[in-house]
């Protein structure tokens, strides 16, 4: 039998509070996804403004960086031609994203949940998703 440590509702909500609060400091609203350690979308919000094309691509970076346990950003280093996974975002029906936005969330060296975002740049939603681990990194103590 397996244990599999799973997010909770109540943290996904601060995930997505943390990351809505660097998004509104920043100035761009967005699209933000909480999936649990195998994809399972669990929490999401579109700020006021958030960009409609970004709902799915919020989901999907979630969905790739809890499933996958690796950061989107990660595989776009290596999906460019002539990477060592070039092509790979056509597997999975499309929905492995190579843009930067997604993170896994670790809590004890386990990936609980992934969290993704869209609506800024790559580098701004990756410090938006960081902003949301951070806030829950600092309520787990």
């Amino acid at each position: 039998m397996l244990t599999i440590k799973r997010i909770e509702q109540s943290e996904a909500q601060i995930l997505i509070a943390g990351a809505r609060e660097k998004a509104t400091e920043i100035g761009i609203p967005m699209c933000i996804a909480i999936t649990d350690e195998s994809g399972n979308l669990v929490a999401f919000e579109r700020m006021d403004g958030g960009k409609v094309t970004s709902i799915t691509i919020a989901i999907d970076k979630s969905f790739t960086a809890s499933a996958a346990k690796k950061a989107t950003q990660g595989y776009g280093d290596i999906s460019n031609s002539g990477g060592v996974t070039h092509g790979i975002n056509s597997s999975i029906g499309g929905r492995l994203m190579v843009v930067g936005g997604g993170i896994p969330v670790e809590v004890g060296g386990d990936v609980v949940a992934g969290i993704g975002l869209s609506s800024g740049t790559p580098a701004q939603d990756i410090e938006c998703a960081q902003a949301g681990i951070d806030k829950l990194m600092a309520h787990l103590g």
